[in-house]
């Protein structure tokens, strides 16, 4: 599915994640150590719950701007697709930003604080969640 399809698309989804380069380097964000959260202490990726009716990508676009300050115009997200678990839809994009957009980066409220990575290293990381890595490396791999 095209990233422009996802604001017309009208599947109930629950949120949407985004696997956002800064350059070359993805960024993560280290989620809080609150056990009545999911997947404490991993690696996350900007996103985040739905609001309203809000698109997918309006979705993303919002929870990044919390979480990291960066306001990313809705024509760059390159990639998008709706995954399921367990009968709930969720949408994972990928966006592509210059390596100066790291200057632009104010922390939100949410999570311990923020890294750049190699896209590699978090396929890799045992504090990555899974579900990401998995989507993550189908955007990688060129997947449509």
């Amino acid at each position: 599915m095209s990233v422009s399809s996802a604001g017309r698309d009208d599947t109930a989804f629950h949120g949407a994640k985004i696997a956002l380069f800064i350059g070359a380097k993805l960024i993560t964000i280290l989620r809080d150590e609150d056990r009545d959260i999911p997947w404490p202490g991993h690696w996350d990726m900007p996103g985040g719950g739905r609001e309203g009716d809000e698109t997918g990508l309006a979705c993303v676009l919002r929870e990044t701007q919390e979480e990291l300050g960066l306001v990313i115009p809705a024509t760059t997200p390159n990639w998008g697709r709706i995954y399921w678990k367990r009968g709930v839809a969720f949408w994972f994009f990928a966006a592509h930003l210059p390596a100066s957009a790291e200057k632009d980066i104010v922390f939100g409220a949410e999570g311990q604080r923020w890294e750049l990575i190699d896209p590699m290293s978090y396929l890799k990381h045992p504090k990555a969640i899974p579900q990401f890595q998995s989507r993550l490396a189908d955007y990688l791999a060129g997947a449509s």
